[in-house]
This record gives structure tokens, sequence and C-alpha cells, in this order.
């Protein structure tokens, strides 16, 4: 139980300091401004959304080989 506790602690105080010190390290890497890497990140995050539900749909590959089949039956 108390172990438990523990990790609970660290991890509730211990995730949200490192995921600010990455981007910080990442915004100082690339020299640029923490809210710009942010946006940068949630606009990239809408781009893979977008792109998973549009064109990654058609490129499944269980739809691609139902339509090989059915493409491969009607030549023969």
């Amino acid at each position: 139980m108390i172990a438990l506790l523990l990790y609970r602690t660290v991890a509730d105080h211990l995730v949200p300091w490192a995921m600010a010190f990455a981007t910080r390290m990442l915004a100082r890497s690339l020299n640029m401004p923490e809210p710009l890497v942010h946006s940068t990140g949630d606009y990239v995050l809408a781009q893979v959304t977008a792109f998973e539900h549009g064109v990654g749909r058609s490129l499944c590959p269980f739809r691609l080989a139902r339509l090989l089949r059915a493409w491969w039956r009607g030549r023969h």
C-alpha cells in the first residue's frame, strides 16, 4: 500500500515536470519559443489525424486485400 502511494505521488509530480522539461529542451534545441512548440505539436497532431481518417483509411490492408480479390475475380 505504501509503495503504491509512493509511486503515485512520484508519478503525479514527476510526469508533469518531465513533460515541461522535455518541451523546454525541445524548444531550446529548435531555437523556438515554448508556446510555438505547443501550437506546432497541436498542428502536427491535427494533420496526422486528418491523414489517418482520410487517406489512411483507404490504405487499410484489409480493404486493399478485399479490393484486390474483387478485381481478380472480375478478371476471370
